[in-house]
């Protein structure tokens, strides 16, 4: 497995990034933080835009015969920089950045012209990106997110190692969201084509990323599984060591039960999609509006849906609360309690799958909870929140 190796620092005069880590290149990596953070920079970094780093950045690259040392190509280091043209690396922006006077087809074959070696037709790329039928148009005729998808193609057409998105859908409405990270996921798997994915929206980086890497203040707090790095945001975890830099941790997002499960059912008939709990209890959402009809019709919704729900929307009960409008209702075991100010943070597992309820300090002293104790969280069925809608 090829892999992406970071060693370096980044000076400027109100802000500084220093990364030492290495990320695996296998599928969609997500790169989450506040503006500020460091996560466009990062990109830039790697793709050869930015000067004076200090250190390294390198692909190291698995050797086919297992007698021989695995290989590696600098990008950057303190004697040599290769440029942006040479890296073999994609990059497509928040804007797409395209020719106005030339035509979708004619942008890509520009991009396609200058890849030296190249394998792939270019036909096929705008099948992939369904732009076949835009081909002929004008770029400056296009929404947002047919321009975008003519960005992606001809990063494509580049037949680069390694494809950065610099927050490609923060111009877009819900369903050209929903329509773009469809595609991008069907281009990582159809070409292999890994993907460092920034964004400040975790919704997005969810339903996509297998992999999450945390950056705050120009420094990696997490990096790893991206529903484990959620949950560790949960309770503050991170390896830095300070007590102001975990503070950091803390405002990056809510509190919420990260979960990518199986889909039992995509409408049960009473306009609800039912997600099996490693088949023994079922989670229900609201299915699929019309806006995703089409996905559903042509049966190309993801064999497990990514989702959360917020700690917040989470209530415990002692009880199975049979008398109650609340749909969802699962059987667990409390593994943590942990106060934080006038609030408790309730760690329950069940079925193997860790939740995350966030209730009163007053709600846990009244019921009496404790460690090991079976209890029963319920939530509702609009509480479990997906990138669908």
């Amino acid at each position: 497995m090829k892999s992406l190796n970071l060693d370096f620092t980044l000076n400027y005069h109100a802000f500084n990034l220093s990364l030492k880590t290495t990320l695996p290149l296998n599928g969609i990596i997500g790169v989450f933080g506040h503006s500020g953070s460091g996560k466009s920079t990062l990109l830039r970094a790697i793709a050869g835009l930015e000067k004076n780093i200090q250190g390294n950045i390198s692909l190291s690259y698995p050797s086919d015969n297992a007698d021989k040392k695995s290989s590696s190509t600098i990008l950057s280091n303190n004697k040599l920089t290769i440029k942006p043209e040479n890296r073999h690396i994609g990059l497509v922006f928040q804007d797409a950045r395209l020719f106005p006077h030339l035509t979708v087809r004619e942008n890509l074959e520009f991009a396609a012209k200058r890849c030296k070696k190249r394998s792939l037709i270019l036909d096929d790329i705008l099948e992939l990106t369904e732009l076949t039928s835009l081909e002929h148009m004008n770029v400056t005729q296009l929404s947002g997110g047919q321009k975008q998808r003519v960005a992606l193609a001809r990063a494509i057409l580049g037949e680069p190692e390694l494809l950065l998105l610099d927050e490609p859908l923060s111009a877009l409405d819900q369903q050209a969201k929903s329509k773009l990270l469809s595609l991008i996921s069907k281009i990582n798997q159809q070409l292999n084509l890994p993907i460092l994915y920034v964004s400040h929206s975790l919704e997005e980086l969810q339903f996509v990323c297998d992999d999450l890497l945390v950056l705050s203040n120009g420094r990696a707090l997490a990096y790893g599984n991206i529903h484990t790095v959620i949950h560790r945001l949960n309770k503050n975890e991170s390896p830095v060591s300070t007590v102001e830099e975990k503070a950091l941790l803390q405002p990056l997002t809510h509190q919420q039960t990260s979960l990518s499960l199986p889909i039992k059912t995509q409408n049960n008939g009473q306009g609800l999609m039912v997600l099996s709990l490693n088949n023994k209890q079922e989670v229900l959402l609201p299915a699929p509006s019309n806006m995703h009809k089409k996905m559903v019709e042509q049966n190309i919704l993801p064999a497990h849906l990514r989702c959360f729900i917020l700690a917040s929307d989470i209530g415990i009960s002692l009880s199975q609360p049979l008398d109650s409008s609340i749909v969802n209702h699962l059987s667990g075991t409390i593994t943590k309690i942990e106060p934080q100010h006038y609030r408790v943070l309730i760690s329950v597992e069940c079925e193997g799958q860790v939740f995350f309820a966030n209730i009163s300090a007053y709600s846990q002293q009244r019921l009496s909870l404790t460690l090991q104790q079976n209890i029963y969280l319920q939530f509702k069925a609009s509480a479990v929140r997906t990138f669908l809608y």
